[in-house]
């Protein structure tokens, strides 16, 4: 036993001494491992780059002034977590490519400034996400919120997952809250805290700014949220996001079909159209169940179905592996 310690204590040594000497050969030449510059100038140095606050800031057509230290630090700090929280930033960024052509033109329809869509960023990272509270979709609504604003809302159809309607709701929602405060800036904020509940706290504190109140947390960062996509979104590569354009998720093309009867089987419909129920699932998120009832006369609801091609083979050897599965079991029940 006492050999056997002395070898691992051996071992040990020359162990620490090559990990020793080579710690050394990595050192630049005259340096000392205790020597600061020597630690900041090494290459092996991790860099973690800091942005500088712009002077000036503008949203929706406001310039907002970076005086105060107070806005300069929460939007400073908006920006570290965006460009330093990668994988969260670059799906977002990707995906953009895919939804922000079809919300667009829904902004523009309602005269909503196009930095609302940053909006839509912060508040579900464009996914059909449910937060703790039940709010739903890329707009994040309650229920009762998207049922007052004209939205579908019961177990078959939530219009909160459709892209454009619920995009057409939030609209709504921001010109009122635009006539009532008067900014998009405060417009903005009220997404957040509600319309009465920053209305409140400007009377209270008697100031008719965002920029100027003392708010939750959640609320004082929720604009410079907003603030910070903006500015990654505009200048990716600046902020570090080099994603070549092939990579970003692209608008798939899809035709509308125009549904004015009662569906069953959207397993079966979605077979009928050369796909699966995923796929259709996957085009047509605000279907929750596997059927779609008319529930009133003259009512109609437009699918989304893909045209890729890619789409429908699949669909298709899904549809022929079915049919030889139902042949086989008729053959063989005749035999």
């Amino acid at each position: 036993m006492r050999r056997e310690g002395i070898y691992i204590i051996i071992v040990l040594l020359l162990i620490a001494g090559y990990i020793f000497s080579a710690r050394l050969e990595r050192m630049p030449e005259g340096s000392d491992d205790r020597n600061e510059d020597s630690v900041r100038n090494s290459p092996e140095r991790s860099h973690v780059l800091v942005y500088p606050v712009p002077e000036v800031l503008e949203f929706a057509g406001e310039k907002i002034i970076m005086d105060d230290p107070d806005l300069r630090e929460r939007f400073d700090n908006e920006i570290i977590v965006n460009t330093h929280f990668h994988s969260s930033t670059i799906f977002m960024i990707k995906k953009s490519n895919r939804w922000f052509p079809q919300m667009r033109p829904v902004l523009e329809e309602y005269g909503i400034p196009e930095d609302f869509l940053y909006l839509s960023m912060i508040e579900s990272g464009l996914s059909n996400s449910m937060s703790p509270k039940g709010a739903v979709g890329f707009w994040q609504f309650l229920p009762s919120t998207a049922r007052e604003l004209g939205l579908e809302v019961n177990s078959q159809v939530d219009e909160r997952y459709h892209p454009v309607k619920s995009t057409e709701a939030a609209c709504k929602y921001l010109l009122k809250a635009k006539a009532k405060l008067g900014s998009w800036s405060n417009a903005a904020a009220a997404y957040n805290i509600g319309i009465r509940g920053l209305t409140r706290q400007m009377e209270k504190q008697k100031v008719d700014s965002y920029y100027e109140l003392l708010l939750n947390e959640e609320t004082s960062r929720y604009v410079f949220r907003i603030l910070s996509m903006k500015q990654i979104m505009e200048n990716r590569e600046k902020y570090g996001f080099y994603i070549d354009e092939k990579d970003l998720y692209p608008v798939e093309d899809v035709k509308n079909i125009e549904v004015s009867q009662t569906i069953p089987d959207l397993t079966t419909f979605a077979f009928e159209q050369g796909i699966n129920y995923k796929i259709l699932k996957r085009h047509n998120p605000w279907l929750r169940q596997n059927s779609l009832t008319i529930r009133s006369s003259g009512k109609t609801y437009s699918l989304k179905i893909p045209v890729n091609s890619s789409n429908s083979i699949h669909a298709d050897i899904l549809k022929t592996d079915s049919l030889l599965v139902n042949s086989e079991r008729i053959r063989l029940e005749e035999f």
